[in-house]
């Protein structure tokens, strides 16, 4: 079995994510951006992929290793990613560690109680993922959800635009929260 089978390990890996956020986004963040944020966090150098990327030796250095198979099969484990998103979001609200807010779009933050978990979440995966989440919200923050969505056609498909044979796996902007 596969960790990312794991709702446990993904909800973790939400909370981490919420929890660094939370700074840039208090008022919390919708599902799809999230979604993209967790994904791309998980495999980082899917977004720094050439040698001279500036932030590929930190990630490099965290332990992501582009050889892995995860990277060879992106698309499909962003398809099981956005399959499992409302799933763990779900868990995290009814278990209170999340809120949701509705203002145009559902929004996701942390409550105490997952503020208090996150900061629980000590092991050396845990700290590699928060460095690359860093980087992939930095680099992704200012983006509209269409050039967003855009960003991560090209780091699945490795090119620089999206080709047509290029499935639409992305998530439509009205992702549903959890009910």
């Amino acid at each position: 079995m596969n960790v990312e089978d794991m709702a446990v390990f993904r909800c973790a890996r939400l909370l981490l994510l919420l929890d660094l956020i939370r700074q840039d986004a208090p008022e919390g963040v919708d599902a799809e951006r999230l979604g993209v944020y967790d994904f791309l966090a998980a495999h980082p150098l899917l977004l720094a992929r050439e040698e001279d990327d500036p932030d590929r030796m930190a990630l490099l250095m965290a332990g992501f290793d582009d050889r892995a198979l995860s990277y060879a099969s992106a698309g499909q484990r962003l398809v099981t990613a956005q399959q499992h998103l409302a799933r763990d979001l779900t868990v995290l609200v009814r278990s209170g560690m999340v809120t949701m807010t509705a203002g145009g779009r559902i929004r996701y933050r942390l409550t105490d109680d997952g503020r208090q978990a996150a900061g629980g979440l000590t092991a050396a995966y845990a700290r590699s993922y928060a460095t690359a989440a860093s980087i992939v919200v930095r680099r992704m923050k200012r983006l509209s959800g269409r050039r967003m969505r855009e960003t991560l056609r090209r780091c699945i498909s490795g090119t620089g635009t999206a080709g047509p044979d290029l499935p639409d796996i992305l998530p439509s902007p009205d992702i549903e929260g959890p009910t």
